[in-house]
Parts: structure tokens; sequence; C-alpha cells
């Protein structure tokens, strides 16, 4: 049974960092691709970042684009988002997901295993 169990999601004052991290188990995330999304209420899931199975290709959301790093541990099987300068409009459910594919995807109907969420709740 494939588990995917993240962590590191709290409440942080506008202009602040977080880690959310998403440990694996039941399954090695070698060779296979990682993705990060988040839920607000009333809203779609929505793509965050990905990350591929060799870490070497990422891709983020823009609104994210160089606030947050998506970043893997294979020897942990587990997967990291550091979070900087976060804003109001961050505040979210956030989810990692597991794919079968070594390449990354924004579509998250393409992941196969998901957590349960952390939250993430930024004021302003």
């Amino acid at each position: 049974q494939v588990q995917l169990v993240e962590s590191g999601g709290g409440l942080v004052q506008a202009g602040g960092s977080l880690t959310l991290s998403c440990e694996v188990s039941g399954r090695t995330i070698y060779s296979n691709s990682m993705g990060w999304f988040r839920q607000a209420p009333g809203s779609e899931r929505e793509f965050i970042a990905a990350i591929d199975w060799s870490g070497h290709t990422t891709d983020y959301l823009d609104s994210v684009k160089g606030r947050f790093t998506i970043s893997r541990d294979d020897a942990k099987n587990t997967v990291y988002l550091q979070m900087n300068s976060l804003k109001p409009e961050d505040t979210a459910n956030y989810y990692c997901a597991f794919r079968n594919s070594r390449e990354i995807t924004l579509n998250k109907r393409e992941y196969q295993y998901w957590g349960q969420g952390t939250q993430v709740t930024v004021s302003s």
C-alpha cells in the first residue's frame, strides 16, 4: 500500500517561510516524478510544482516561481517544497502526489497516489 504523508504546514505571517515534506512509503520514489498541488476552499486543486525522477527538471506555477523550490531526497524517499516570501493568497491545503513516470506533468489526473494534505495559512 502506497502512502504519502505531508508535514510542515502551519500558520505563518506574510513574508515568512515554510518547508513542506512528503514522505512516501510502500513505493520507492526513485525513477518516479513527484508533484505538489494546493486547494483553497471553493477552488479547484491546482498544480504548484513538479520534479522529474532525476531532480534535474522542475516546473512551477507562474505565481510561485522564484519563491517556491521543489526538491527530492531519494535516500529518504521524501520530497520537499521550500516556500519563501509567502503571501496570504498562498493559503490552502497542500498535497503531494506520486506519478508512475519519470517525466513531470502539470495534470493532476496523471498522478496515481496522493497524500492527505497539510494546511498552510498565511496571515497578512
